[in-house]
């Protein structure tokens, strides 16, 4: 993983750094290092998605939900992804990575993130994730009872607008329990 170092730093300065709700958007701010650029000299379109995770990171850790998670076993996973490329961060330059929860539906949570220069966006992903312990798969309903032990508000409607719906459930492959034969 080309960004563990940035993780571990991520997490210890989010230990500093103001509070949050889940619900609110995290912002870190990033230089664009050799390590994350390309022969074009920009950030690669794959470390995009290494770097957004620091986002992710940084809005758990800010809300209670990293160290909390983390003592129930309860790990991160991310089940689909979808980027979008308008601008590229170029090398050396410095931008924010911002991130917010969307809602969720029966089996995810999905995140937007964006790479942001200046005011401007330059790259937005939107992505789907879980929570999984060694039982399998843990509940939103686990998920938001802990948020709630953590004092945080649940707002009544996190539910995700049907085009994003659409997007996780036609991009999914089938369940690790199903045959995934490689046929052309």
């Amino acid at each position: 993983m080309y960004v563990i170092f940035r993780t571990l730093m991520t997490l210890l300065r989010a230990r500093r750094r103001s509070p949050l709700t889940p619900w609110e958007t995290s912002t870190i701010t990033l230089r664009a290092l050799p390590t994350d650029v390309d022969i074009a000299m920009h950030v690669n379109n794959g470390q995009y998605l290494s770097l957004f995770d620091l986002g992710r990171f940084d809005l758990m850790a800010r809300a209670g939900i990293w160290k909390q998670m983390r003592g129930r076993g309860w790990s991160p996973v991310v089940q689909s992804e979808q980027i979008t490329f308008r601008r590229s961060v170029t090398f050396m330059t410095r931008f924010e990575i911002h991130t917010r929860i969307l809602g969720l539906d029966e089996k995810s949570i999905y995140f937007e993130q964006r790479a942001v220069v200046d005011g401007e966006i330059y790259v937005r992903a939107q992505i789907a994730t879980r929570l999984v312990s060694a039982q399998g798969p843990v509940s939103n309903e686990q998920i938001l009872e802990m948020i709630r032990e953590l004092g945080h508000e649940v707002p009544e409607d996190l539910s995700v607008d049907e085009e994003l719906r659409c997007w996780r459930e036609s991009a999914a492959l089938p369940s690790s329990r199903k045959p995934a034969p490689n046929v052309w």
